[in-house]
């Protein structure tokens, strides 16, 4: 884990967050309906926090490995337009992704939970997880949430990245 002040000097140049979905934007649990379809629980707390710092500047797209209407539904309810599903190799995902953008790695703070994370989360500029991550994850990781995922670890991330940046103050303001 990084101390206070180089995670704050590396926060400050994120350009784009990168977000697993299972285990991170969700408890990581799977539900499946009488019909087969796959159900998601999402955390409005997240949703707030990415919408609040896609609004101070910042990008936010999903990779996942698996595929599923609700995470297009949820991704579209937030405004994310970059999507990569069904995606093992997480790290050529990225790459293809950032074609499309003018970011580099180190302008890319991503936050995983389990090891198809890792080959992105070893090479971007920030390293996010969550507590319930694998152990190994944890290992490599910049920063730890004090949230698990599913239950608000993104919202902290989104205000970690918004109080480096100085945008916080900015986006609480019309709520005070």
């Amino acid at each position: 884990m990084l101390n206070e002040s180089e995670l704050m000097t590396r926060a400050r140049t994120i350009r784009l967050l990168v977000l697993d979905v299972d285990g991170v934007l969700t408890d990581g649990r799977l539900y499946y309906g009488a019909g087969g379809e796959q159900l998601k629980v999402f955390n409005t707390l997240d949703g707030h926090g990415l919408k609040m710092l896609q609004k101070s500047g910042v990008q936010v797209a999903l990779i996942t490995g698996r595929k599923g209407d609700a995470i297009v539904q949820r991704a579209r309810d937030l405004g994310i337009t970059q999507i990569q599903q069904g995606r093992e190799d997480k790290f050529h995902a990225l790459q293809e992704l950032l074609l499309g953008t003018d970011c580099q790695l180190g302008e890319v703070a991503c936050m995983g939970d389990d090891w198809p994370d890792l080959s992105v989360m070893r090479r971007v500029g920030l390293a996010l997880t969550v507590p319930n991550a694998h152990p190994t994850v944890l290992e490599y990781a910049d920063w730890c949430s004090r949230r698990n995922g599913g239950e608000g670890a993104v919202r902290e991330a989104c205000d970690l990245l918004m109080q480096a940046q100085g945008t916080f103050a900015a986006a609480l303001a019309p709520y005070l």
